[in-house]
């Protein structure tokens, strides 16, 4: 059992997975995921000159962000901040881009050493994905910090797409009905016909390559996806299924997300 967990606000752990935790609210959830992941930013800060999180940008994320931006016990000029997927076609002063989310949420609040994005409007998408790809490759990745959408997806490997050995590091890909749908489910658009239908996204194998995972789950309308992540079949079929093959994935859930387990 990971023994970092945060210290204020004991969780519910589940009895067939110890690194799945589930608290009360998500507030505390955002909170306790916030402390654990800086406590292993401060801990391999001691160890190595930098570090290189991935972070993902949707509403599921926004109080474990905000916790974060507020720990002080974090030298942030020593990281290298990147985020995982991006709308290919919106503008780029967008409020509606993940790197804008990002920017807001995070980005623009702390000293990072560098923050590197994703150009959705490229004007060769293949090129933007190899040049996102040799900046992973370039800085490997210690943490990744990541949701799981309503259809199992992770960053914006749906499972039409998704691809446990996916040999391309970053992709283009095409947004299946039910993650388009969930943006407007978390109003980040008003209705369907707004939100894009193609994007990049870093692959499963990219993902996996993180040293250590920090999952965070909250809401009603993630508990499907809650329940298959560590019940069903590890397959394409729920690509966050994969993450039960990562030693050191911490999953964060609230009650009504894991009201199913």
């Amino acid at each position: 059992m990971n023994d970092d967990r945060g210290r204020n606000m004991m969780p519910r752990i589940l009895e067939d997975n110890p690194n799945a935790y589930v608290y009360s609210n998500r507030a505390e959830m955002g909170s306790a995921a916030a402390e654990m992941a800086a406590l292993k930013i401060a801990g391999l800060l001691t160890q190595q000159p930098f570090v290189n999180i991935i972070f993902a940008a949707a509403p599921s994320q926004n109080e474990f962000l905000s916790a974060l931006t507020k720990n002080e016990t974090i030298d942030w000029q020593r990281v290298n901040a990147f985020h995982m997927d991006e709308y290919i076609g919106l503008p780029p002063n967008d409020a509606r881009t993940f790197a804008s989310f990002l920017k807001e949420k995070i980005f623009d609040s702390l000293p990072f050493h560098t923050v590197n994005y994703i150009n959705g409007n490229a004007a060769d998408v293949a090129i933007e994905c190899e040049r996102y790809a040799a900046l992973l490759n370039e800085y490997p990745t210690d943490i990744v910090c990541m949701g799981i959408g309503e259809n199992g997806h992770i960053a914006f490997n749906d499972p039409p797409v998704a691809n446990f050995d996916d040999p391309q590091p970053v992709k283009a890909v095409t947004l299946d009905a039910e993650c388009r749908q969930q943006q407007v489910n978390d109003k980040c658009f008003d209705t369907l016909d707004e939100v894009p239908t193609h994007a990049i996204t870093l692959t499963v194998p990219t993902l996996m390559a993180g040293k250590y995972i920090y999952c965070m789950v909250p809401g009603e309308k993630k508990a499907k996806a809650v329940y298959n992540t560590l019940r069903a079949e590890i397959n394409e079929n729920c690509p966050a299924t994969i993450l039960r093959r990562h030693a050191n994935t911490i999953l964060f859930f609230d009650e009504d997300s894991a009201q199913l387990l």
